[in-house]
């Protein structure tokens, strides 16, 4: 009983309960025995009496659940191992590429930032 409950999803025992409601309500026959005075407790109505099939574990409906599609193309393993020597000249490569491009960009000194003292004034001002 309790192990049919746990094997959907909420989403899936609204549906199921949704739809047995409705046949129900379109006068189904009722899958379980249930005496008249059990019938005025609950007052006829379909969606209990859909829930109380649905835990007794006596509908018979089913859910398809959807899985993604299988892909044929497997992963291709990468062949060459990077070794700790490798590892070490690629990391002296891009120093040297760094060094170079700090030289065609003629990094900043101090001296060159230093304010021109000798009243020219910047060129933005007139």
């Amino acid at each position: 009983m309790e192990k049919q409950k746990e094997e959907f999803t909420r989403y899936e025992t609204a549906r199921i309960l949704g739809a047995r409601a409705l046949q129900i309500a379109m006068n189904a026959p009722i899958l379980i025995k249930l005496s008249k005075e059990e019938l005025e407790k609950i007052r006829y109505d379909a969606l209990k009496i859909a829930e109380i099939e649905f835990e007794s574990g006596v509908l018979p409906i089913s859910v398809k659940r959807p899985y993604p599609k299988k892909k044929d193309e497997k992963l291709k393993r990468v062949k060459e191992r990077i070794t700790d020597q490798r590892v070490d000249d690629k990391e002296r490569e891009e120093e040297e590429d760094i060094m170079k491009e700090g030289e065609i960009m003629e990094l900043a000194k101090p001296d060159d930032e230093m304010e021109d003292d000798s009243g020219n004034g910047e060129a933005g001002e007139e």
